[in-house]
């Protein structure tokens, strides 16, 4: 399985196998309008296309403790000192110059700004959540919170590449992509990587793609704004012709294509064109099924509550119970937590948007049997400073960007329950316990699914590549 991982792959390999992924139903699309859509006509005929799955599911390098993971990011960068690292000496100091003094970030900042929010301690653990996530704190005893976090800079298109893809500067494969490549899906009929967000975040497309890999692996993105399933993904639907149709036509086309190729054996792009026809025919049925959440009984829909995100966090359990390997859901538009004024109003309406829906979705995953096995990320790519940040020389009532220490945590899937893992100094700035870099928390991610971060490779110009770049180690500390 191993020598597999490290195998680089032909041009003719790498066509087909970004033929039979998502990203090529656009080019299904058009000949959908004009009912060519079809199912596995491909297979019956032996086309060379149709027999090759790149995301087939496969075994790991050794047995793992999460099957799938879903990414809720934070992004913009939440405040650790007002969601999951209390500083009690903060509010001491609230209004006055830090003794320590303040770290170099993005933006020049001033006193000390105490937290707007209080904190209590839930559960047997006793952990310490703020107000604003008193709902997620109701699952207090099933969070691994790492409060440690480093990242390499102030800023967010390079901070949320690092958190995103393991390096902050170029453009390389996401962590959704490498776990496809890994692992594959368990459902043919729908991609194994779903990245939701209502618009695009910073650094766009690249939090998603998939680089070098090929193309199959990259994320399939869904604009969360529209609501219908048919709206969430443009021509889904065959408005022309029934499937029964299709299925005729397609089986047609299949037929004459088998002829175009036996004079033609090298023409790989039409096996790719094959391909991508049958996935977006299936597509049709189990698409469509899956994010449309009004199938979902009333008091579910009601547990999850209104709004965009917390239908994102729905429609990401209809998407990992269906087989989806990976499903990411960006909080908002561009980059809505990063809170530089008004943090107090702010953040308070921000975890009201998406509290109620983070505390159902762990809920939804306990109570039908899927929570053990699915690893739950939630974060942002850095912190906040504790220092209020100056506009025009005068406090703005926000914080600057901090990439010295700030807080994520995780759930499910192998991790300590009720467990907290490193610390920042006493005013929250940096991380001076157990510190945890991004890519350590890639290692012992993809550790939780059953990979050595350094053996789970792609060569590339010359050399092997992997998540973890040359870096990274797994946080023993962690894991259950």
């Amino acid at each position: 399985m191993n020598a597999d991982f490290r195998r680089p792959i032909s041009r003719r390999e790498a066509i087909q196998q970004a033929g039979t992924g998502f990203g090529m139903l656009g080019l299904a699309a058009l000949l959908g309008e004009a009912g060519l859509l079809g199912g596995p006509a491909a297979a019956r005929a032996g086309t060379p296309g149709a027999t090759l799955n790149p995301l087939a599911p496969r075994a790991p390098q050794f047995a793992p403790k999460a099957k799938r993971i879903i990414h809720i990011y934070l992004n913009g960068g939440p405040s650790q000192v007002d969601t999951f690292d209390p500083k009690p000496l903060l509010t001491k100091y609230d209004g006055k110059p830090l003794p320590q003094g303040n770290l170099s970030t993005e933006r020049k900042t001033g006193a000390a700004m105490g937290s707007p929010f209080k904190f209590r301690k839930y559960g047997e653990s006793g952990l310490d959540v703020s107000e604003i996530f008193d709902r997620t704190a109701a699952h207090a005893d099933d969070l691994c919170v790492i409060r440690s976090m480093q990242a390499n800079t102030p800023n967010h298109e390079q901070s949320m590449r690092l958190m995103n893809c393991g390096d902050e500067r170029l453009s390389r494969p996401s962590m959704g992509a490498w776990l496809t490549y890994g692992l594959g899906s368990e459902n043919e009929n729908l991609p194994g990587y779903v990245s939701m967000c209502p618009g695009l975040p910073v650094a766009d497309v690249s939090n998603w793609r998939s680089a070098f890999l090929p193309g199959v692996f990259q994320g399939t993105y869904i604009d969360t704004r529209k609501e219908k399933a048919e709206d969430l993904i443009e021509n889904i639907r065959n408005a022309y012709v029934s499937n029964r149709e299709q299925r005729r036509q397609l089986d047609l086309l299949a037929e004459m294509n088998r002829r175009h190729l036996q004079a033609r054996a090298e023409d790989d792009a039409l096996d790719a064109r094959i391909a991508s026809f049958e996935l977006a025919y299936r597509m049709q049925m189990e698409a469509t099924d899956a994010f449309d959440v009004s199938q979902e009984p009333q008091h579910v829909r009601d547990m999850y509550g209104p709004g965009v995100q917390n239908r994102q966090l729905l429609i990401a359990r209809r998407l990992i119970e269906r087989g989806v390997r990976f499903v990411q859901l960006f909080h908002g538009d561009v980059q809505p937590w990063d809170s530089h004024d008004s943090l107090p109003a702010a953040h308070r309406e921000l975890g009201r948007q998406c509290d109620q829906g983070i505390a159902a979705l762990l809920t939804d995953l306990k109570q039908r049997g899927l929570f053990d096995d699915t690893l739950v990320l939630c974060g942002g790519e850095f912190g906040r400073t504790p220092s209020v940040e100056l506009v025009g020389g005068k406090p703005a009532m926000g914080r600057d960007h901090n990439h010295w220490g700030f807080s994520v945590w995780l759930a499910g899937g192998g991790v300590k329950r009720g467990h907290v893992h490193g610390a920042t100094d006493d005013f929250g700035y940096k991380a001076v316990e157990d510190v945890v870099h991004v890519h350590d928390l890639h290692a012992t991610i993809l550790h939780l699914l059953g990979f050595d971060h350094t053996k789970l490779t792609y060569r590339h110009a010359g050399r092997d590549f992997r998540l973890t770049d040359v870096h990274g180690k797994v946080v023993d500390a962690i894991l259950a």
